[in-house]
Order: structure tokens, then sequence, then C-alpha cells
């Protein structure tokens, strides 16, 4: 079994979902570990070096032997190519995506074929391994920054990661501090999920009180007034042919408080996007999307905020991870086969053979 870790392709993408820690259990398992090179990763190669992986060239991966696992976060280059390996990553394929059939068919031409880190799920379908708690975490910091910057007139400008959580708080204590608002209202859509955790948690270290909601207060369906009454609104649900309208065209120019929406769960090209007041992800060169000028209202929709705090994401998704990746070999729990059930019926869906 041969596990070969890709360096990232997306700008901007610092996270990785093994540490050296985790490599030195699976060699140790019997495994052989590839890791390619990679300036942007927060992890430095040589600790995986020391526990004796082998070292690639970046981007090396397409021509890894044919039976290497390539492992990776976010999507690979969108070059059209055949994919005759198997793939771990977050491949975004199976909710609808523009871009889902397009990949899919790159597995289908090359025989590869897609283990999406989302579909890793234990026997009662809750997923191994999520960046959930650390999501939402910048997710909120990312809505507090796009609140501070509407303070003097202006839209929320570029990012970057930081060194730590504690970093990150004090950036945004100050920022917060320069502001002669008080403080603002939250109100988070999901909140006892670990994405509405880790949301919650850095609203009330800043001292932002935030209404939490789960699915008793969304179980009517909506519509959903109170988000409008609140300043920030953090979406926290994935989106699902089961999830209600939260914000919707006509809020945009309704009497409201609201001024800034951080989709968390960024889903802006799914037929079940519960916010359809945007159509595409913001980034970290320009987080926020103005949407309204009177009265403001910005969106922030970034799909990799966990990489602003890259090694802490990758350390808490790594050792969640890493009891399934040492059974790769003998799938006990099922979680691979299952994995490569949703592959397939995602195959047939989209008529791909």
């Amino acid at each position: 079994m041969h596990l070969w870790v890709r360096a990232e392709s997306r700008s901007f993408e610092r996270r990785v979902g093994l540490t050296p820690e985790g490599a030195k259990r699976l060699i140790e398992a019997g495994m052989s570990v590839t890791v390619e090179q990679s300036d942007a990763r927060a992890i430095q190669i040589d600790g995986y070096a020391k526990v004796g992986c082998q070292i690639a060239v970046a981007h090396s991966w397409p021509d890894a032997p044919k039976d290497a696992i390539i492992f990776g976060l976010k999507e690979l280059p969108d070059d059209g190519s055949a994919l005759p390996h198997r793939h771990i990553m977050f491949g975004h394929a199976y909710k609808g995506q523009d871009a889902g059939p397009k990949l899919l068919a790159r597995f289908a031409k090359g025989g590869g074929e897609l283990s999406d880190l989302e579909y890793l799920t234990d026997t009662s379908g809750h997923r191994v391994a999520a960046f959930g708690y650390w999501a939402g975490y910048t997710g909120a910091a990312m809505a507090l920054l796009c609140w501070a910057a509407q303070q003097p007139g202006e839209i929320a400008g570029a990012v970057s990661a930081y060194d730590s959580a504690a970093h990150l708080r004090a950036a945004l204590e100050e920022q917060l501090s320069q502001c002669s608002a008080a403080r603002p209202t939250a109100l988070i859509i999901g909140a006892l999920g670990r994405v509405g955790t880790g949301a919650a948690d850095l609203c009330e270290a800043l001292s932002v009180a935030p209404t939490k909601w789960d699915k008793d207060e969304t179980a009517h369906g909506g519509p959903f007034p109170e988000i409008l009454t609140h300043n920030l609104f953090m979406n926290c649900i994935l989106a699902s042919p089961q999830t209600p309208l939260f914000v919707g065209p006509d809020a945009v120019g309704a009497e409201r408080t609201l001024s800034v929406i951080s989709d968390i769960a960024c889903d802006p090209d799914s037929p079940y996007n519960p916010i359809p007041i945007y159509s595409a992800a913001t980034n970290w060169d320009s987080p926020a999307t103005r949407i309204s000028n009177e009265p403001v209202l910005d969106v922030t929709a970034i799909d990799n905020l966990p990489s602003m705090l890259p090694a802490e994401s990758s350390e808490d998704f790594a050792a969640q991870l890493l009891p399934t990746l040492l059974q790769l070999k003998a799938d006990t729990n099922g979680t691979w086969g299952r994995a490569r059930d949703c592959f397939q019926s995602a195959l047939r869906e989209n008529a791909i053979v």
C-alpha cells in the first residue's frame, strides 16, 4: 500500500491531511509514504523525511506508480487530463456542483477512483474527519473582519494566514477595539455541530454573544425574519435537498440590521444553496462580495477557510483521519467501501460510464 501526499495546487492552501507523526504510524504499519515538496505547506518537509517518507518533486503525482493512492485536500489542476489513480480529496462533485461532472468524467476516462473525504463515514453515517470546527472558527473571524471594515465605510481587504488562533484573536480584538460601534450581534444556524461550535467559540472569545440556532429553530422551514435583525449571520449547515431558504433575494432590499453573511458552508453553485443572493465563492484577495450598498450587505464565502489557521487545522484533521488511513488495506469498518459506493453512484447519476 503506497500513499502519495501531493502538494496542493490552489493558491493560499497551506493545509495537509497527514502529519509526520501520522506518516510514521503508517510506515510502521507497513505502508510506503511519499510526500511531495511544497513551499506553501504549513508543516515543513524535513519532518516527513526524518520519519522515513520518500520525498518527491512538487506536483509530480501524475507520474506516480499506478497503484499509488494520491492524497490531497483541494481540487486538482483543471486541465481535463484523465485520472488513472485513486485519489483521496474533497471532490465537491456529488451535490450538483457545476464542476462535478467534468471531474467525474476524468476519473472515468482514466479508470481511477475518488475517495471523497466528505463521504468517509462511520457505521452511523457520521464523517470520520472534518475541518468543521476550524471552518466555523475562521468563518466567524471573516464575518467580524467584514463588519469591522464596514464601520468606516469600507469593504474587507485581502486576508492571510495566522500563526495560531491566539494571533488571530489578538488581531481581531485590535480591529474591533477601533470601532466606535458596540460589538455586533450574531445569529448562527447549525450551532450545535462542529462548524457552529467553532463559530460560537470565536464569537464568545471576542465578547460577541451569538444567538444559537439548530434543527429545532429551523424545523418549520421558514421564513426566518430573525436573521435580518442581527448584524451578522453565519450559515454552518451543508446544503442538501432538505435545507430551507435562509436569506433570499427579497431580503436584500428589506428593512434589516443584517450587514454581513458568512456562508461558512459555502455551496454557491449547488441547487440547494440556502442563500441564493450570490453565485460564486469569494477568496483571500477579495474576501467579501458586496450585495447591496443601501443598506450595506456583504457576503463572505471562502471555501478553504481553515487554511487561515493551517497548522492547527491540519493537526486536528490529520489526527481524526489517521485511524481511517490505517484501515486503507483492511477496511474493517467499511468506511472506504462506502466512499466507493458514493463514487459509483455519482457516476451513474451523471450518466458517466
